[in-house]
Formats: C-alpha cells, sequence, structure tokens
C-alpha cells in the first residue's frame, strides 16, 4: 500500500519524532517502505533574512544538520530500515508538501503539537497545514 513515507522531524524537538518514528517505522516494516526523513531550515536566502547572516553561513547550517540528522539516523532509526536524509529549506509546511511531492511518496508522518504558541494561532499549525494542502495521505500522530 505504502511504498515511500516522509517523516517531518525538527532536530531540537523531540515531540516531533518521539511518537511519530515508531509510527513510521512500523508501517515501513509493515508494508516493505523506505523512509524518507524532512528536516526543514529557515530560508537564510531570502535578502531580508540573509543579510543578517555571514555569506556562508546557509552551507555551513546545511552542513550541521546534515550531520546532526545522520546521527539521529544512527541513533534512532533501526538498521532494517531504508532511508533517506533530506534537508529543505522555507516554511515548514510548505517544505514538506514541496519534498513529498518532488520524491513522490505515498505517505506523510508528522507528529501533532499540543503546546499552542502565539505563531500557531496566527498561521496555523503546520500539521494542519499540510493535512490541508498534500496530495496525498498524512497521519497525525499524537
Amino acid at each position: 500500500m505504502y511504498h515511500k513515507i516522509l517523516l517531518s522531524v525538527d532536530l531540537n524537538e523531540q515531540s516531533s519524532w518521539s511518537k511519530a518514528l515508531p509510527t513510521a517505522v512500523t508501517l515501513c516494516r509493515t508494508f516493505g517502505a523506505s523512509l524518507h526523513l524532512v528536516t526543514v531550515m529557515p530560508d537564510y536566502h531570502m535578502p531580508l533574512v540573509g543579510s543578517y547572516f555571514p555569506r556562508d553561513f546557509s552551507k555551513k547550517a546545511h552542513e550541521a544538520v546534515s550531520q546532526a540528522q545522520h546521527r539521529f539516523i544512527e541513533e534512532h532509526v533501526p538498521e532494517d530500515i531504508k532511508v533517506q536524509s533530506v534537508i529543505a529549506d522555507g516554511s515548514p509546511w510548505e517544505a514538506i508538501i514541496k519534498v513529498a511531492k518532488k520524491l513522490e511518496v505515498d505517505l506523510i508522518v508528522m507528529a501533532s503539537h499540543n503546546k499552542r504558541k502565539f505563531a500557531d494561532y496566527v498561521l496555523g499549525p503546520n500539521a494542519e497545514h499540510v493535512v490541508h494542502h498534500a496530495k496525498v495521505s498524512v497521519m497525525i500522530v499524537r
């Protein structure tokens, strides 16, 4: 039923993966699917944002996140799971949908964040946006 499963992970927020990762791993094993672990970074290339950072900051940030993501995979993803590390830039929900489309995933797995921050009231939570805009199935894990 599923061949490619995307899991969005905020490496700085354990609640973004502590329940969603085991669910994604179970689904991968059940269907023989591959796991595509996505971490979204702010878009440092935007002129307004980029002017506050050194010229090579984005490249160094990507390298650091890539290393952290690979450590995360080594520590938390079982060896029998075929996994791809993906780093995207921009708005979290837009980047997740863009990556899902590019990789042609069958399912997006995300954690639900119960902590409502002020930005969530103004913009809406990322999971909600993904559910409404994704063209594939989305599983929200609470």
